[in-house]
């Protein structure tokens, strides 16, 4: 049975638009808190976006994306899962970044996370621009024993630095996140890729290290379920972190983001992907790259958090099947 304390506040009970917004109307709970011990998946903003390299604010991501989420409610309407009930989830509140440093500010993020690898936690994270990721990473990953990801996006992230030698940056994660040992290379695979580039530094580094990209024409041609038949084949039955980039959706219904690429999926598609990685082992998972600023309406901040329910059902589920060893 599941804890009350941990379920969310129903809008039967509560009007929506009352009462302190938390991911979900999610019990918040503090790393030191007794109750800590009980959390199975813990929501967690992280308010941060000086690693980005054009258009900032995503920082203020997180608030309005709690602000939205007011707006989920219990159940999956398709699965009809309610991840609630099968696992402990709570608000962890935010990591409080350091704006004017992103090297201590991902030392912040690292300890905060391994904090909550240490309770056995699985994170869901909402960011904050996409830098971050490699940090959360380095938190919840031993380094020599690396994990799988699926990653959605338009952007490979992979790229060696910006502005000269500049190695920490939204478009630098996951080259990092392999190099320091917490990502697998032949275990990760990129859906969506798309947009003008600078060079094909990235690409061709992907190539040589066994990455697998699945560029937007390839995945438009194939067709959702062939293309996420072979990104759960590539990381199979071992841990795998899931990245959502929003700009992984087309701007017409997700504008709101920093770096925008024309000629991506819709919405509806972006839900059946994520549906289509049930039986995943998931390790943990992000939603990246919103940015309030970038649309005041909220809307990109609700695609958003309905894309983050998504990867909580299925999330649940997975913690759920290997809590009963199934």
């Amino acid at each position: 049975m599941p804890d009350p304390f941990f379920q969310p506040v129903s809008g039967i009970d509560s009007p929506r638009f009352a009462g302190v917004p938390t991911f979900m109307r999610l019990p918040h709970v503090e790393l030191d808190d007794s109750r800590i011990a009980d959390v199975d998946v813990g929501l967690v903003g992280i308010p941060f976006d000086s690693g980005t390299t054009n258009r900032p604010g995503a920082r203020h991501g997180p608030r309005q994306l709690r602000d939205q989420s007011t707006m989920i409610r219990m159940s999956h309407p398709v699965t009809r899962t309610n991840p609630f009930e099968l696992v402990n989830c709570a608000d962890l509140g935010d990591v409080n970044p350091n704006p004017v440093s992103i090297e201590d500010t991902f030392e912040r993020i690292t300890a905060f996370y391994r904090r909550l690898a240490s309770q056995g936690i699985r994170p869901l994270s909402f960011g904050g621009d996409h830098s971050l990721s490699f940090p959360v990473l380095q938190g919840i990953v031993d380094k020599g024993n690396p994990v799988g990801m699926i990653h959605f996006d338009a952007h490979t992230d992979l790229f060696d630095g910006y502005f000269g030698d500049f190695k920490l940056t939204h478009g630098t994660p996951f080259r990092r996140a392999v190099e320091a040992g917490v990502l697998d290379p032949e275990r990760v695979v990129q859906i969506g890729i798309r947009g003008t580039a600078y060079g094909f530094d990235d690409i061709e580094w992907a190539e040589e290290h066994g990455v697998r990209i699945i560029r937007i024409e390839e995945f438009m041609d194939r067709g959702i379920e062939d293309v996420m038949t072979e990104a759960r084949r590539i990381v199979g039955s071992a841990e795998t972190y899931i990245s959502f980039d929003i700009d992984f959706i087309d701007p017409a219904f997700a504008p709101g983001t920093g770096t925008p690429e024309i000629g991506g999926p819709d919405t509806y598609t972006a839900q059946r992907c994520v549906r289509l990685l049930d039986g995943v082992n998931i390790i943990g998972a992000d939603v990246v790259e919103v940015s309030p600023p970038l649309d005041p309406s909220g809307a990109t901040a609700w695609v958003g958090v309905s894309i983050a329910f998504e990867i909580l059902c299925v999330l649940a589920r997975s913690l759920e099947a290997r809590k009963s060893g199934a």
